[in-house]
């Protein structure tokens, strides 16, 4: 989890009025290592904002796996797991996270 931006913003301004990065550590109880990243981001970006994280899909674009199922809803898992490059087992699996059920009932 990651430090919330209030105390970033205390870090900093301890450290703006003239005490180390060894003692704003002390002080505040966190890692010599991120109170200088911190430092570090602030003064080139002046920004503290923490980044979201990017995901990146290996195989199955989940909205384009959605489109595909929505416009061949018929289709075998080996037959989609050809459009995607990859296994059935991978098609099925990426299924279950979206909650689309390949068994239809009447």
């Amino acid at each position: 989890m990651a430090y919330s931006i209030d105390l970033r913003e205390k870090v900093i301004k301890y450290l703006e009025d003239g005490n180390s990065q060894r003692q704003a550590a002390k002080v505040f109880n966190i890692n010599l290592t991120t109170v200088n990243e911190w430092s570090q981001k602030y003064r080139k970006t002046g920004s503290l904002e923490v980044k979201k994280p990017q995901r990146n899909f290996k195989k199955i674009d989940p909205e384009r796996l959605k489109t595909y199922i929505e416009e061949h809803p018929d289709a075998y898992l080996s037959e989609i797991a050809l459009e995607f490059s990859c296994s059935d087992m991978a098609v099925s699996k990426a299924l279950k996270r979206l909650g689309i059920t390949r068994k239809k009932r009447s």
